[in-house]
């Protein structure tokens, strides 16, 4: 597998602030490391605003076909976690699947 990212997967969701430091937890815990070990790279962020909490995940690959690898299919669906309808406003309905024009350190 190349060690260059081509493609950046970026996943979105939003939660109560109330219960934002759970779900962060949770995400440490079950939807990181599945993709600490298959991606060249992961980020979580997180912006707190006001009664919502967003959370972004960014992961990225080489190429298309190993990130389809991964998602076992369709790398555009969204693969919710277990407990994210218990944790999210509302389940998000697509991922953003962009390729990576400029990589500058």
């Amino acid at each position: 597998m190349s060690t260059k990212a081509t493609i950046a997967r970026i996943w979105r969701g939003r939660t109560r602030t109330t219960i934002a430091d759970e779900y962060e937890a949770y995400l440490l815990e079950t939807g990181i490391p599945p993709l600490v070990k298959t991606a060249l790279a992961v980020q979580l962020f997180r912006e707190d605003l006001g009664d919502e909490t967003e959370f972004v995940t960014t992961s990225y690959w080489p190429d298309f076909e190993s990130m389809a690898a991964f998602t076992g299919g369709d790398p555009n669906k969204v693969h919710h976690l277990d407990r994210d309808p218990h944790y999210l406003v509302e389940l998000p309905e697509r991922v953003a699947i962009m390729k990576i024009l400029i990589d500058r350190n």
